[in-house]
């Protein structure tokens, strides 16, 4: 199925439609599971469940459940959304005339008068569900295809690098950076490449010595075998492969969960650290990518395989995720915040404190699309 997979996307090559179908395949699988982790919350909390769609706009096709619900493919394939009994529109604000009409029984069923609790708890599984998203898809990965590695040894050392400053010495295999071990080449660059102007203790096997070196990566612009350019931490030293030397360790599967589990926290961290640098001024905003970008680099990455794709698939998921979380009134983070201070209120905001915040939410939600747009058109043009 790879190798079908493979051949098709390089037929279609790097054309719309090469770009729109694994898009779609990639979006589709995150904003489903995403809303499915709603809906599962909901029902398991006894909310009753009007829309399941999949995208916004014109509904192009559906049928209605046994629960009475409305599952729906949507012509606006940019998201997707779960409407629950008693909300006014798709991001689950709530209808007051609705509200007050409703006799008890239908109160039984309405999103809005239960707890803060179920609630909170309801709005919570969207993001949650993402994140099991991708640990379930890398722990699928680790367990079928293994964990590929080469081992961190130096090939070659670049004059006038960080590393020819800290005396990086060809055959040098680094073993640790900070005290975390390093089992992989690739485990080196991830560290180092997020790590740019910080200095970093590195433990390495000189013949049969073993010393530490310290040195501090430059930030450089670095071309990825696409063409698309990142700025990343760079020692600049060089690991050549040769036949053999990449091997592939077979995991079992809880070994396989548990290095899913750390891929996951890594995709987090580095996100949660590459957003904070925006806000400090340690990292350009210019890497924010929207629906553009995403479908640029789902098109390119489908050239490689399905495993690269559905890979790709796993750290999207954790990017909207974290999206959704943030504090921001309309997103699932707003609500959560909401919930929050009416816990702490014991009651909740009232309706125009409520609309206003919702107000600021679309207003910055818009924004952030606007400027994430704007950076793909600029990054597409340069390409």
């Amino acid at each position: 199925m790879s190798e079908f997979f493979l051949h098709t996307f390089n037929t279609l090559g790097h054309g719309l439609i090469g770009y729109i179908i694994p898009f779609l395949f990639v979006l589709t699988i995150v904003v489903f599971f995403h809303e499915l982790g709603h809906f599962l919350v909901a029902r398991w909390a006894g909310v009753k469940v009007l829309t399941f769609s999949l995208g916004f706009g014109p509904e192009l096709v559906g049928f209605n459940d046994r629960h009475g619900t409305r599952w729906k493919i949507s012509a606006v394939p940019l998201g997707g959304y779960v409407k629950f009994f008693g909300d006014e529109n798709e991001a689950s604000a709530p209808s007051s005339e609705s509200l007050a009409r409703m006799s008890e029984e239908e109160r039984e069923g309405s999103f809005h008068h239960k707890k803060v609790g179920p609630r909170a708890a309801i709005v919570a599984a969207g993001p949650i569900a993402n994140f099991l998203l991708a640990i379930v898809i890398f722990t699928g990965l680790f367990t079928f295809l293994g964990k590929p590695s080469t081992t961190a040894r130096v090939d070659q050392v670049e004059a006038g690098s960080a590393a020819a400053a800290a005396g990086f010495q060809v055959g040098d295999e680094v073993t640790a950076i900070d005290g975390t071990a390093i089992g992989a080449f690739a485990d080196m660059q991830r560290i180092v490449g997020v790590r740019a102007g910080e200095q970093l203790t590195f433990t390495l096997k000189r013949g049969d010595s073993t010393l530490q070196l310290r040195a501090t990566p430059q930030l450089r612009e670095v071309k990825d075998p696409f063409g698309n350019v990142h700025r990343l931490g760079v020692l600049g030293i060089t690991r050549k492969t040769a036949a053999g030397d990449v091997t592939t360790e077979r995991v079992d599967p809880a070994t396989a969960l548990w290095l899913g589990v750390k891929e996951t926290w890594f995709v987090v961290d580095r996100t949660l650290a590459y957003i904070g640098g925006v806000f400090t001024g340690r990292e350009a905003a210019d890497q924010v990518g929207g629906p553009l970008r995403i479908a640029q680099i789902s098109g390119q990455v489908a050239t490689i395989g399905l495993a690269a794709l559905v890979h790709l698939a796993a750290v999207l998921s954790i990017s909207i995720g974290l999206l959704n979380l943030f504090p921001v009134p309309l997103l699932d983070g707003g609500h959560l915040l909401f919930y929050a201070v009416e816990a702490v209120r014991g009651r909740p905001l009232s309706e125009r404190a409520q609309e206003m915040g919702f107000r600021i939410g679309l207003g910055l939600v818009l924004m952030l699309m606007v400027f994430a747009t704007y950076n793909d058109i600029l990054h597409l043009a340069a390409s």
